[in-house]
Parts: structure tokens; C-alpha cells; sequence
């Protein structure tokens, strides 16, 4: 008897690692498989793993993987070869590494999936699921295929909305610098020149003067009360019960909710459809759907979809019990359940929802930018016009 080490995902999607002893290896992952677990790693225990922890695919660097390995798999070379030709192409010593590694398990007899799981955490179980429906259907090359497409779009949305966000960053980051730096510094000159006037000064101009002051002697306290009060509330979404609460109330929260249900409804509904459409089981689907879910509501939703699944019910009336995803969304599912093509019509909910979540993006954006730039120059129309409006009444006296 050998004793095994292991990392597996339980039915809520919840990880599970620990120890046990078995004639084999395959003897130990068939007795994972009777207690209901997804196997993410096996290895006999006590054995090191010879992994370095950087240079993991991950990325680009993963859909580039993905992408070429099916191209030459689809050219006839074979795997072993394939991988070989992958390793000559230039790229980091640790990426390198990782793949002379796959190909050396490849090279003495192991499956892609084994030698792929051999990575640790290089690859994720949706990955690893993906490969191994491949490789049980005998279509390896088109599972890849169908592999790097969703990681391409997944990651093209994931860049677009990086991107999209970045000058709207920047802009709000000189609004607050411009205010912080007209009401900390500038303001306050004009106190004691205003004092030493004894023009008359009006409201707008004590407000202004008051805030300067203000900010000028308090403007570092407030800020680490602010970083303070940041740090307590991230603390506190790390309970997973306030967090669940949080992305709930998060999702009904208008023009933010319905963008980002679009959003997580093309990405549940990408993997969902992708792992069906390779032969895996809905079931251990929607376990590894449920991981590539950011929003913790909805994390939950997916975990009540799997008991309720479990018991015989359809996945429409399980998202459809407390509605986090968009109607539409819950419709088509309905529809692809009742003409026995879930696996297609999940993928056209994809495609929908990309292309909505994009046009939201596109929208919000096309709005958020002119708004912030007319709240940065009304701001600061109304701090010249306080400080103006003195100095006018004293020229206007003269």
C-alpha cells in the first residue's frame, strides 16, 4: 500500500487535501471519485515536487500554449512531438521548464490531463476537465481548440475592460490632486490677504476659506482616516456571509447591477457551455463553473443549482428561484433545457451577453468621462470665483 496526497474540489466547490492509502495511483483517484471529489492533484506523499512557482502559464502565455498545441496536434504531429516543437520556441526559462516538464510525463506514458495536473495550480480544473474530455472522446485537438477560444475571449473581455478604464482613472486621480492642491495650498494664501483687505467677504468665499483651512490642517489626518476606513470595511468583506450580502446588494444597484450581471452571466454561461459542449458532466460543470463566478451571490446561487440538480431539478428553475442573472439569460437556459441543446444555447447566451456587456461598458464610459470633466471644472470655477469675488469688490470700491 502507498500513501497519496491529494487536492480535490468537493459538490459545493469547496477545496478539500488530505492524505490516503491505495494500491496505486489510479486505485487512489477511483476512491476520490466514490466520495464525490473532482481531483485537482495526486502524488505519492512525501515526494518534493520539482515546481517552480513563476513562470506559470498563465494569460496570454496560456492561450498562446493552447492555441499552438492545437494547431500541431491538428497538422498530425503527435503529442510527445508536439511538445517538443513548443519547447524550441523562445520564451521565459520557467515557462520552458513547465513544458519540458508536461513533455517528459507525456514521454513516459502519462496522459496530457495527468501530466498537466502534475503542475499543481499552473492549470485551473476547468482546464484539466476540458483536456480530459478530450482525451476521453478521443478529440484532443478540437477540445484545444475550443480551449484557447474561450480563453482568448475571456481574456479580450478582461483586456477591454482594463483598458477602458484606465482614462477614467487617470482623470479622476487629477480631479482629486487639483481640488486637494487648490484647497490645501492655494486657498490659504488668500486668508490673510483677505484679512488684511477688510473688504466684506461673502458666503461662497467662507466656505471656500473654511474648507481650505480645513484641509490644510487636517488634510493628513483625513486621508489616513480614509485609508483606515477602507482597510476596516475590505477586513470586514472578508467574512463570507457580509461578502455574499455586499455582491447581492451589489447586483441591484442601478446601472453598476444590470452591467455587471451581463458580465458574469456571459462568463458563468462561457464555461457552462464549454465544458458541456466537451462531454463533462453538468454537475462537475457547474462545481468548476462556479469557481470562475467573482461575485459571491451569485457563487452561492450556482452551489444551490447543484443540490437542486442533485434532486432532479432543471437549472432554469434553480437560477430561477432568486434571480441574480438578467431574464434573458434565465429564458434561454429554460429553452435549451426543453429542446435538449443546453450546451449550444449557453454559448449563444455568451455571445449575447459579451456583446451587451461591451455596449454597457462602451455607454457608461461615454457618460463617465464629459461628467468628470464638468464636475472638475465647475469645482474649480466655483474655488476662483470665491477668491475673484472679493478681490472684484475691492477694485469695484476703489
Amino acid at each position: 500500500m502507498s500513501r497519496f496526497k491529494f487536492r480535490a474540489l468537493d459538490s459545493q466547490g469547496v477545496a478539500q487535501s488530505g492524505t490516503l492509502q491505495a494500491q496505486d495511483q489510479a486505485a487512489a483517484i477511483a476512491i476520490l471519485h466514490k466520495r464525490g471529489l473532482l481531483l485537482l492533484h495526486i502524488e505519492t506523499a512525501g515526494s518534493p515536487r520539482l515546481r517552480n512557482t513563476r513562470g506559470q502559464l498563465k494569460g496570454a502565455a496560456l492561450v498562446s500554449f493552447t492555441q499552438q498545441l492545437a494547431t500541431l496536434l491538428g497538422a498530425g504531429q503527435p503529442l510527445e512531438r508536439s511538445l517538443s516543437v513548443l519547447l524550441k520556441q523562445p520564451g521565459q526559462p520557467q515557462v520552458r521548464a513547465l513544458i519540458e516538464r508536461i513533455r517528459d510525463h507525456v514521454k513516459a506514458g502519462k496522459p496530457l490531463s495527468a501530466a498537466l495536473e502534475e503542475e499543481g495550480d499552473s492549470f485551473s480544473p476547468l482546464y484539466l476537465s476540458m483536456v480530459r474530455a478530450g482525451e476521453a472522446g478521443g478529440a484532443l485537438q478540437s477540445t484545444l481548440r475550443q480551449l484557447s477560444d474561450y480563453l482568448e475571449r475571456s481574456q479580450l473581455l478582461r483586456g477591454e475592460v482594463i483598458n477602458a478604464l484606465i482614462y477614467p482613472a487617470f482623470l479622476v486621480v487629477g480631479v482629486l490632486g487639483s481640488l486637494a492642491l487648490l484647497l490645501t495650498y492655494v486657498v490659504p494664501q488668500f486668508v490673510p490677504i483677505f484679512q488684511d483687505l477688510g473688504v466684506p467677504i461673502p458666503l461662497i468665499t467662507e466656505v471656500i476659506l473654511a474648507l481650505g483651512q480645513f484641509f490644510g490642517a487636517y488634510g493628513v489626518v483625513l486621508l489616513a482616516a480614509i485609508i483606515t476606513a477602507s482597510w476596516i470595511v475590505a477586513a470586514r468583506l472578508r467574512d463570507p456571509l457580509r461578502r455574499q450580502r455586499y455582491d447581492r446588494r451589489l447586483l441591484s444597484v442601478r446601472v453598476i447591477g444590470p452591467l455587471l450581471q451581463r458580465v458574469e452571466a456571459a462568463r458563468l454561461t462561457r464555461t457552462l457551455g464549454t465544458l458541456l459542449s466537451n462531454g463533462v458532466a453538468l454537475l462537475q460543470a457547474l462545481v468548476i463553473a462556479r469557481q470562475v463566478c467573482t461575485n459571491r451571490a451569485l457563487q452561492a446561487q450556482v452551489a444551490d443549482a447543484v443540490e437542486s440538480v442533485k434532486g432532479g431539478g432543471t437549472l432554469a428553475s434553480a437560477f430561477g428561484a432568486q434571480p441574480l442573472l438578467p431574464d434573458l439569460a434565465l429564458q434561454m437556459i429554460e429553452v435549451g433545457e426543453q429542446a435538449g441543446e443546453l450546451d449550444s444555447m449557453l454559448l449563444k447566451i455568451a455571445e449575447v451577453f459579451d456583446v451587451e456587456a461591451k455596449r454597457g461598458i462602451d455607454r457608461l464610459l461615454a457618460a463617465l468621462v464629459p461628467s468628470l470633466t464638468v464636475v472638475m471644472a465647475v469645482l474649480v470655477a466655483v474655488i476662483m470665483l470665491a477668491i475673484m469675488l472679493p478681490l472684484m469688490s475691492l477694485t469695484s470700491n476703489i
